[in-house]
């Protein structure tokens, strides 16, 4: 399960070094809020062959303690450990996740992306080694099946689009950075490779890092668009139409609602 701390501790965005060394100087005695009980997942015991994106190859040398609370359950009723056996696996996860949401909606849909970007965030994954895998599959012709609706039965195969690979990987990216700017530490990382290159965590940490103040600090579920737009001008020079930047904001504000809860599941 994931273990998150009280808030009032600094929300600025950290790199995965400083992250690593905050967590190495918190007392051990820190009180935990109430652990994620719904977002635990029970992991396959046997060995993942990765392919580069992820750094994990077995489960026998991790702490007993700590592999206990590290995976953020996804919201399928029956999730399969196939998902999770390689990076290509969990790269087709995602993006079959992705592309739910953009057909059918958020809700739901969208936790279910964020909580497997979220367990690859946990299993070392990092958004260019994914990008890497889409791109292969898309280049190699690859047909992707759609989920299915609950309750049918037809499901239909289509190839990858380039646009759909960008703006998937820039999903991801944004909730690891946002992962990033939560108090430490939220999601237990098993890799010391940096999730997101810096030129990507430059570009976006800011955004994020306002949105996660506001929810933290002020206990707040949305902010001015305009706020955040003067966010992107200031750092690349362009802001994104507003409801672009609304949806990557309720995209930040989703992710912190599944790996730190502020309040009660109505």
């Amino acid at each position: 399960m994931l273990m998150v701390y009280a808030s009032g501790a600094n929300l600025n965005c950290l790199t995965h070094q400083e992250s690593h060394a905050l967590h190495e100087t918190l007392p051990s005695k820190i009180p935990h809020v109430n652990s994620l009980s719904n977002i635990s997942f029970q992991f396959h015991r046997s060995f993942f062959s990765w392919k580069g994106c992820c750094q994990l190859n077995t489960l026998n040398g991790l702490h007993p303690v700590a592999s206990k609370k590290w995976l953020c359950r996804l919201y399928d009723s029956v999730p399969s450990d196939d998902e999770y056996r390689s990076s290509r696996n969990i790269a087709i996860s995602l993006f079959r996740r992705y592309r739910n949401v953009v057909d059918r909606g958020g809700g739901d849909n969208l936790k279910e992306f964020i909580s497997a970007g979220v367990n690859a965030y946990a299993l070392g994954c990092t958004d260019e080694g994914l990008r890497k895998e889409l791109t292969d599959m898309k280049e190699s012709g690859v047909e992707i099946e759609a989920m299915q609706n609950y309750g049918g039965s037809t499901s239909l195969k289509s190839r990858i689009a380039s646009e759909e690979v960008n703006e998937c990987i820039l999903w991801l990216s944004i909730i690891f950075i946002t992962i990033l700017c939560t108090p430490q530490p939220t999601v237990v990382r098993w890799s010391s490779t940096p999730p997101v290159s810096d030129e990507v965590r430059l570009q976006w940490k800011g955004f994020c890092a306002l949105i996660a103040n506001a929810y933290y600090v002020r206990g707040m579920a949305w902010l001015p668009v305009k706020t955040l737009q003067l966010e992107q001008m200031a750092v690349v020079g362009r802001a994104e139409e507003p409801s672009v930047v609304a949806s990557r904001m309720r995209l930040v504000f989703s992710t912190l609602e599944v790996v730190s809860p502020q309040w009660p599941i109505v």
